[in-house]
């Protein structure tokens, strides 16, 4: 069958997002929230939308198909079943659902042909969750055939798949119903621990380092019912989110012998044990649904994706267990991929368009949003009258931004497309020194003012990885926790093991680990990101620069944004985020501004600044 020319693949409802085919090609994907600057905007995705169509040189009547990442009266059916299940206790977490469902959630049809217009002639169309999932993990990947494994919270009714994907054919095998789930069980977890459920499941995988897993015999005997096989029952008297308005129910705390960690309130010994305990259960679940899917289809390769695939610690144990011979994970694993995944489901799959790996993922570099040329970011710095100086030359640009994070400088990176996903990965980028034993300190509290325990992600050129890390391949999207090299660790003094112990964690923290400290995790792990010429241009560039000067070929990279923020997508919003942290420089495309050549701002000017971010 010959496929159509275009198609706009949507997801909505939490984390909203658009992308755009042409020819199978992926010309653009973006999440709602760059634009709107709310985190995690659960509003249509119009200006996401918006984009894509103009990315893509794509005029609402040309589009063939629109495809959207899941089945709302499916979804529907579910939270009915599930309130009905739990009635009367339900009836207050039902009464909360149901305006935002009867006011929009079932009109999607309706709201995506008025974001259309009347011209849109074109058919919609309606994948499963984990169907739009798999695809975005399949499709794009380098693999002319693999298994498919999806892991979230909860799409219609399925929170967990094993697939196989062969050439433009997807077919799931195998799934895993609500209320048992993994992102669930996460994030219930999450919950417990006082971070906000749906974006603090990352600052718990971060903590778990800290802590022992000794909750995880408790966990196994009462709460998870394991099978060989990976699948699972969870045991719902200790949790409350089929029918109640929290995630845990009183009989997990019983469990863990204390109440629920208030947010922002001081993080305890229990959490960081809990935090622990719970990542070996997932890393556990993880590696046997991955080796029942290599006995259910005997493929040699796996693709990952759901929100539980965004668990780095868990991909790395993953791939260094063996099981398969090689993995790719969606760069946007989470719903905000959902939007691709339907467009690649609905080309590949449902039309039959002819699909030719190419050695290399389809990704992009996950490089997909809006870009700013020379001309508009300059007419954006003296329309506010900003000083700044432009770079004709760039290797004279790299030079100077080298030169000043060598000497300590934190710097906001603004260069090209906007990366589609989570990841900073050097388009949106807040740079630094990882050799400077005070900056993740100071990057944490001063800057991305968050919490002090928060690990920072190295980015390395791709050809000197191996040196630093236990990475035998390429991680260009930041997907893959590997260990620091045991030559690159530190030996520590009795005082600083002490001080690793300490119940403060901003004493634990300042313990420099390795000669890369500010990017070695207290457990001697790192979050990888590999560059190369051909996919990272400038960037690679920049890092080959750094390495010049000063023999290290590794910075600290981390998204350009504060807590509570979404990453930067305008020149503006750099330039906001710029001017109210405590970035030194900010290098937009070719042009360069300093802090030190900007006034102060005022009390008022800061206030105002800080009250648009609700905490996170």
């Amino acid at each position: 069958m010959t496929a159509p020319a275009r198609v706009l693949g949507l997801s909505a409802f939490y984390h909203d997002s658009a992308a755009a085919l042409v020819h199978g090609d992926i010309v653009a994907a973006a999440q709602e929230e760059r634009f709107s600057r709310v985190k995690h905007d659960d509003r249509f995705p119009r200006h996401a939308l918006d984009y894509c169509l103009r990315a893509g040189g794509i005029a609402a009547a040309d589009l063939d198909y629109v495809a959207f990442y899941e089945k709302p009266l499916l979804k529907f059916d579910r939270l009915l079943e599930t309130y009905l299940a739990f009635a009367p206790s339900g009836l207050s977490s039902f009464l909360a659902a149901m305006p935002s469902w009867l006011k929009t959630k079932l009109h999607h049809p309706r709201e995506i042909r008025r974001a259309l217009g009347r011209d849109f002639r074109g058919q919609l169309l309606f994948t499963r969750h984990h169907e739009a999932h798999a695809a975005s993990a399949f499709f794009p990947s380098p693999f002319d055939e693999a298994a498919v494994l999806t892991l979230d919270g909860v799409g219609e009714w399925d929170t967990a798949t094993i697939g196989v994907g062969r050439g433009n054919r997807l077919e799931l095998l195998r799934t895993l119903h609500f209320p048992h789930s993994l992102g669930l069980l996460y994030s219930a977890v999450t919950y417990f621990t006082g971070f906000k459920v749906n974006s603090g499941e990352y600052k718990l995988m971060g903590l778990a380092p800290y802590g022992e897993p000794r909750f995880v015999d408790a966990l196994l005997a009462k709460v998870v019912d394991l099978k060989d096989d990976g699948s699972f029952a969870l045991n719902m008297e200790y949790f409350n989110y089929c029918q109640g308005l929290t995630m845990t129910s009183d009989a997990f705390a019983r469990l863990v012998g204390s109440p629920r960690r208030e947010p922002e309130a001081l993080l305890t010994q229990r959490d960081m044990d809990l935090a622990a305990s719970v990542q070996a259960v997932t890393e556990e679940i993880v590696l046997r649904m991955a080796r029942h899917a290599r006995a259910l289809t005997g493929l040699r390769h796996l693709c990952l994706a759901g929100g539980v695939a965004l668990n780095c610690v868990a991909n790395g144990k993953l791939l260094r267990a063996g099981i398969f011979d090689d993995l790719w994970v969606q760069p946007a694993a989470g719903d905000a991929g959902g939007a691709l995944g339907a467009a690649l489901f609905t080309h590949y799959h449902l039309l039959g368009s002819e699909r030719a790996p190419r050695g290399r993922d389809a990704m992009r570099g996950a490089w997909l949003g809006p870009e700013f040329s020379r001309d508009e970011i300059g007419a954006f710095l003296r329309e506010r009258d900003v000083p700044h100086r432009t770079f004709a030359d760039e290797a004279e640009l790299l030079r100077e931004v080298a030169t000043e994070i060598a000497r300590g400088a934190a710097v906001g990176w603004f260069d090209g497309r906007m990366e589609y996903g989570p990841r900073a990965l050097g388009a949106r980028s807040i740079l630094a020194d990882a050799r400077d034993p005070a900056m993740q300190s100071r990057l944490n509290l001063q800057i991305k003012q968050r919490e002090s325990f928060r690990p920072f992600a190295p980015v390395v050129l791709r050809e000197r990885a191996a040196e630093f890390f236990e990475l035998d391949r390429e991680s260009p999207y930041m997907l893959l926790v590997a260990p620091v090299r045991a030559e690159r660790r530190a030996v520590l003094t009795e005082a600083q093991r002490a001080e690793m112990r300490d119940p403060d964690l901003r004493k634990r923290v300042a313990v420099p680990r390795s000669d890369i400290p500010a990017v070695t995790h207290v457990d001697c792990s790192a979050r990888v990101q590999t560059v190369d010429a051909e996919r990272h241009g400038r960037f690679h560039r920049l890092l080959v620069e750094f390495e010049r000067q000063t023999g290290c070929p590794v910075l600290i990279n981390t998204s350009f944004n504060v807590r509570g923020e979404p990453p930067v997508c305008t020149p503006e919003d750099a330039f906001r985020c710029f001017r109210a942290t405590g970035l030194d420089l900010l290098v937009l495309g070719d042009h360069v501004v300093r802090k030190s050549d900007l006034p102060p701002l005022t009390p008022a000017e800061l206030a105002q600044h800080v009250a648009k971010f609700e905490l996170d």
